[in-house]
């Protein structure tokens, strides 16, 4: 359970997302901008083969806390600290999630298709973003 409360797994996840693409054909980078891209949708899919596991996690988390509130007062009294601690979890995964929906929607592939410079400089962002 410690692992779920370490701030860094959040932050581990926040940025990841992905989505799969299994099907598409890989192709060689021919331009900074190509390959800047390539590590973006790299990034992308590590952090979407992920989400499932932040979901479960958050799912897990509340059970506990769900188990916590049917016990009797003096237990939940005692439950106290760790009550705090999965809070805290369950606040930071979903904070993950929210990060990873939030990037994703405004993630735009195309963007500055006409301007190298501008391109290199979104993708570079993004690529920090993703956490590569």
């Amino acid at each position: 359970m410690k692992k779920i409360l370490l701030p860094s797994l959040a932050l581990l996840f926040i940025f990841f997302t992905s989505c799969n693409n299994a099907g598409k054909k890989q192709t060689e980078p021919k331009t900074q901008a190509d390959s800047l891209m390539a590590d973006v949708m790299d990034g992308h899919d590590a952090g979407m083969a992920k989400y499932g596991k932040l979901n479960a996690m958050q799912k897990k988390v509340q059970e506990v806390l769900d188990s916590i509130a049917k016990l009797p007062a003096k237990s939940r009294q005692a439950a106290a600290p760790y009550k705090a601690k999965l809070d805290a979890a369950a606040k930071d995964l979903n904070n993950a999630l929210i990060a990873m929906d939030k990037w994703m929607g405004e993630f735009n592939m195309d963007s500055a298709v006409n301007n190298m410079e501008q391109r290199i400089k979104y993708l570079t962002e993004e690529k920090w973003k993703v956490g590569n």
